[in-house]
């Protein structure tokens, strides 16, 4: 497994609860959020900056290196 940084742009919607969904669904794109912050909201356009760790789980190996 590795942490990836993540900086993505959701629409704001009407609630809290919902923005908070909306950055989950962005992020889960990406892998398993770790922790995230909304660093931007553009009020004129209607969306938000958040940035974010997520954990991506790594490909498995055909075979494991033995020495």
């Amino acid at each position: 497994m590795t942490t990836h940084f993540i900086s993505a742009e959701v629409d704001l919607p009407n609630t809290a609860e919902e923005l908070d969904s909306a950055i989950k669904i962005e992020l889960e794109k990406h892998g398993e959020p770790l922790r995230w912050a909304v660093t931007e909201v553009d009020v004129d356009r209607q969306k938000a900056v958040v940035e974010g760790y997520v954990l991506v789980k790594l490909p498995a190996t055909a075979s494991p290196v033995t020495a």
